[in-house]
């Protein structure tokens, strides 16, 4: 089974975190942040992940930390789970339309922790959530997971779509690089390691 569980704990927040790559889309969110629990919750279907996070922060100041951490401890359970790396396609891009919006998600599970964030939103907020703390979030995920991850929003008007679009091309796109590959022997590098 290629799943993990993480906890963080610090003066700022308290998570518990667990995840599994092949799992069948099922989540569990109690984050005090609803619009993040929306996109986790489709991040996930789309993925044929299962996620379950409790999370506990300081969102009495902001959203930041809570956020932040959260997508450290699923960039690290996702890590931990995929473990070896061993027979996985490794590369994918995927394009999702959201009504009129377009969001491209390019991931490569590389041990390269880098992010390129293409996108620009009508509007500072959703809701009560800031939209700049979803460039936070990708790049904590990309570094803790070390990939590399290209998000790119081609276009849109509304920016909850935009943003929907992004999290549903982000889960298509991590199951299909997870995905085994029996053609592939070993991991998909000529270096011979990931």
């Amino acid at each position: 089974m290629r799943q993990a569980s993480i906890e963080r704990k610090t003066s700022e927040t308290n998570i518990a975190l667990q995840f599994n790559i092949d799992g069948e889309g099922k989540t569990e969110l109690k984050t005090d942040v609803p619009f993040l629990d929306h996109m986790l919750d489709l991040f996930t279907k789309h993925g044929q992940f299962d996620l379950a996070v409790q999370a506990k922060g300081d969102i009495e100041i902001d959203y930041h930390h809570t956020v932040e951490d959260i997508a450290i401890c699923l960039g690290q359970a996702f890590r931990e789970a995929l473990g070896d790396k061993k027979g996985i396609k490794r590369y994918s891009s995927v394009f999702v339309p959201m009504d009129e919006a377009l969001g491209q998600v390019i991931v490569d599970i590389s041990n390269r922790p880098h992010l390129e964030y293409r996108a620009e939103f009508p509007s500072a907020n959703v809701g009560a959530f800031p939209v700049e703390l979803f460039h936070e979030f990708f790049w904590k995920l990309a570094l803790e997971a070390r990939i590399t991850l290209h998000i790119i929003v081609h276009y849109g008007h509304n920016t909850h779509h935009m943003i929907e679009a992004v999290f549903k091309s982000l889960g298509r796109a991590l199951d299909e690089a997870t995905t085994i590959d029996p053609r592939v022997k070993g991991v998909p590098s000529t270096k011979g390691m990931l």
